[in-house]
């Protein structure tokens, strides 16, 4: 009976460290970016030229807008050009595109990936771009984005992150999903730059140098998570990636229970297949090159979901009670501290009615992603598409 108490204490005595230091590592980011100022590029006469990517599978409905939205950013005409990955779109919606002053490059996919469609679109784009933007099927960018990145990129910057935002929050699990995207937005983009540290890149609203995006895309293949398996491969070559607040691009939050199910499921595939193929190669750079910032971004693959750690942190605070493990005093201070970063990183404007609504969706939330953690075998083997509804 002695052997297992020991045995369980240990068990504990990991999860906790675990737990613990990724509770410190969230309030020692989200304080920082509260009280530590990073200073904006100044502003420039230069102008980039950039092509904005929009991979389009299946969504005729929102495409039309999307696209139309994209040639209203305020910035020269002749200094940026929109593309349209049409996959498996519509005849007539393609017939449409196609009299838009843009470019639409169709694929005919086996397998449809973002990755796979980008890879597509490069090759048939001709000479001349300085810089390559990527949006999502329902990105609106807000007119002034392109010279907020334009500002960054002309700086010495080689990959600038946008500030993505909520395009909508009509239900409580859209709401939720905004707030979320905004705590990511400080802890992980914003309070990152504090220390120098690279900003999580997101997928969409994020610009590269053109010859550095063709390159780096060159190496992905993945079927999900291809943004975070970029920001892995530049970090490993020492390239940071910068974060622009003020380059606002709206995107629409998941609404419905099975949609968020969905989207999840991809999410947190990939981020752990990620941590599975460069986990040991991070070790090996931060020992040998020194190199913090890839193993930084790795540490990101191995960390639960936000949503999981206000569930999962009082939970163990009451099984501490029995006596296994840390004392509860420690799971106290960890389950403090895990809160304390989560409330400073959400911004003052969510704290009103609908944030109490959508609180209640937590437990909801909370045991679905919990449920997810356990049927995420070979989820990133297929393409999981998220639906959208928004109407632009």
């Amino acid at each position: 009976m002695e052997i297992i108490h020991t045995i369980a204490d240990i068990i504990f005595w990991i999860i906790f460290i675990y737990l613990g230091t990724y509770s410190l590592y969230l309030f020692f980011f989200s304080f920082s970016g509260r009280v530590i100022k990073v200073q904006a590029p100044p502003v420039t006469d230069r102008l980039l030229k950039f092509i904005i990517y929009i991979p389009a599978y299946k969504e005729d409905a929102i495409i039309l807008n999307t696209a139309a939205k994209a040639l209203e950013i305020d910035y020269p005409k002749d200094l940026y050009r929109v593309c349209v990955i049409a996959d498996k779109l519509q005849p007539e919606t393609v017939a449409t595109l196609k009299s838009m002053p843009l470019q639409v490059v169709e694929v005919f996919l086996e397998k449809s990936t973002k990755s796979r469609a980008l890879h597509a679109a490069i090759a048939a784009t001709e000479p001349g771009f300085d810089a390559a933007v990527v949006y999502d099927i329902d990105n609106i960018a807000a007119p002034d984005f392109l010279h907020h990145i334009n500002r960054h990129l002309v700086a010495g910057q080689k990959v600038v992150q946008g500030h993505r935002v909520a395009l909508n929050s009509e239900t409580s699990i859209a709401m939720l999903d905004a707030i979320s995207e905004e705590i990511n937005n400080h802890i992980f983009r914003k309070s990152q730059r504090v220390y120098n540290l690279s900003s999580a890149i997101i997928g969409s609203g994020m610009a590269l140098e053109y010859q550095l995006f063709t390159s780096v895309m060159e190496r992905i293949d993945a079927v999900g998570g291809f943004d975070k398996e970029m920001g892995l491969l530049l970090t490993r070559d020492k390239i940071s990636v910068d974060y622009s607040e003020e380059a606002l691009i709206y995107d629409e939050k998941v609404s419905k229970p099975d949609n968020f199910k969905n989207q999840r499921k991809r999410w947190l595939s990939a981020q752990f297949a990620l941590f599975r193929k460069y986990f040991v190669n991070g070790l090996q750079e931060l020992f040998l090159r020194g190199n913090r910032d890839y193993f930084n971004e790795i540490y990101h693959t191995a960390i639960l979901p936000r949503v999981l750690m206000l569930g999962i942190m009082p939970m163990m605070l009451v099984f501490s009670l029995t006596g296994i493990g840390p004392s509860w005093r420690w799971w106290t201070l960890g389950t403090g501290l895990c809160y304390a970063a989560i409330l400073l990183a959400i911004p003052p404007s969510f704290f009103n009615r609908k944030l109490l609504n959508a609180v209640l969706k937590l437990p909801f939330i909370f045991f679905t992603m919990f449920l997810l953690l356990f049927k995420l075998k070979g989820a990133n083997k297929k393409f999981i598409h998220t639906a959208h509804h928004v109407k632009q």
